[in-house]
């Protein structure tokens, strides 16, 4: 942990080289709140057959981000920089409610009783969301992104994300076949699987949203306007 921190100082700042424009944020958060959160989470919940826990369990962090999300809609410029925070709260957020509808396939479609798989599948979530913070951080702190930054070539991150994408998805699957003879909902939870994986990895924006609060100074010699309105710019 010393030699990531120690190195931290000499680091190019590849966060603060790599920000979006307001008008991308908007955008962002209308493709992940109608596509990722609507299209893909609520309307799994309110298909038949309907479970009233199960949907209510996914809606509650379904209105919280909708609501929070207007003001980037509304305001992206002036909420610039909280975007990075609403966008790793949204993350983990849309990774739950994938959790959350993999668990009414198995419990309500497919029949599943007792408690195990819920919590060996809220355990495989957390490990997720934990496992790409620290790869993440890693990877950011070791200097990794920015030698890819340079050259795309002299690192290959497919092994590292492969084994550990396939490690979930297989440990979903396992579990679903050791209480589900069909095929459908065994492919079901195994997409579901990737989708919460790339949330996970979304949900690394609160690194981020960090590492902005942390360097003020480089982030206003970069970016002047940052978090102004657009008509201050």
């Amino acid at each position: 942990m010393r030699k990531l921190v120690k190195k931290e100082k000499d680091l190019p700042d590849f966060y603060l080289t790599h920000m979006q424009f307001p008008k991308e944020n908007r955008q962002n958060v209308i493709v992940f709140l109608l596509l990722f959160m609507d299209l893909l989470g609520v309307l799994p919940l309110l298909s038949d057959p309907f479970h009233r826990g199960f949907f209510w369990a996914g809606m509650i962090p379904v209105i919280l981000m909708h609501i929070w999300g207007i003001v980037y809609l509304v305001a992206p410029f002036k909420f610039e920089k909280s975007y990075f925070l609403y966008m790793g709260v949204l993350g983990v957020a849309v990774a739950y409610l994938y959790f959350i509808v993999s668990q009414k396939l198995m419990y309500v479609n497919v029949g599943v009783e007792g408690p195990l798989y819920a919590v060996i599948s809220a355990v495989l979530l957390v490990a997720a969301l934990v496992f790409f913070q620290i790869f993440n951080y890693r990877m950011l702190y070791s200097g990794t992104y920015d030698r890819l930054d340079e050259d795309p070539s002299s690192f290959n991150l497919s092994p590292i994300i492969t084994a550990s994408s396939m490690g979930y998805i297989v440990a979903q699957f396992l579990i679903s076949l050791t209480v589900s003879k069909s095929f459908k909902m065994m492919v079901l939870v195994a997409a579901y699987s990737v989708l919460i994986l790339i949330m996970a990895y979304i949900a690394t924006y609160l690194h981020r949203y960090m590492y902005i609060l942390q360097n003020p100074e480089q982030l206003k010699s970069m970016y002047s306007g940052f978090g102004r309105p657009k008509k201050e710019r």
